[in-house]
């Protein structure tokens, strides 16, 4: 049997390593360009005579000081495992403070400029953004300085009208705003 003859011993060895280093880098390239994925819930209310809907502003440095363009819904990443209506409504949990439940309108998804692909659902409900209570993420502040500081996740939400809503928003997001909107087909 030539052909098993060609594939013994060192051969074998070095082909099998081959095929190692192969399957290694097409598991590293897919887990590098695999596009993010994110899922958030887009809360609204009707209050006195207009809709609003609730954004959070990230917190850390880097966001302190950035307003138009910043804001988003609350949201956050997910692992293929976990379904994505399920990952919306935990991060809501973890960026708010307070679980949301009722009747979830699911949104069209939106890819951002970096490629991270957005689902959501719309929620109507609403909360007092006082109370709310986020996790913290722990980062070298000052850079290179060797120490680490800790931030919340999201350093203030705050309702906003439709209209405002769009302006403070990510530009991807605001798909999102004009969505709901004609769902709802409220007169603005």
């Amino acid at each position: 049997m030539p052909f098993f003859n060609d594939f013994s011993g060192k051969k074998l060895n070095q082909s099998l390593e081959k095929l190692a280093l192969l399957i290694g880098l097409l598991i590293i390239i897919t887990i590098l360009f695999m596009p993010q994925k994110s899922a958030g819930i887009l809360l609204y209310r009707f209050n006195k005579s207009s809709y609003e809907v609730l954004l959070v502003h990230p917190g850390g440095p880097f966001w302190s000081k950035k307003d138009l363009g910043a804001w988003s819904i609350p949201k956050g990443e997910f692992s293929e495992h976990e379904e994505p209506l399920s990952a919306a409504r935990r991060e809501f949990t973890e960026e708010i403070g307070m679980p949301v439940t009722g009747e979830f309108i699911q949104l069209t998804s939106v890819k951002q400029k970096g490629g991270k692909v957005i689902y959501a659902w719309a929620l109507q409900g609403s909360i007092n953004t006082e109370h709310i209570k986020c996790n913290t993420f722990e980062i070298e502040w000052p850079p290179k300085s060797g120490k680490k500081q800790e931030f919340p996740e999201i350093d203030k939400a705050e309702w906003f009208s439709f209209s405002e809503a769009k302006q403070k928003i990510n530009p991807s997001q605001a798909a999102f705003i004009d969505e709901l909107i004609n769902r709802l087909n409220p007169t603005l």
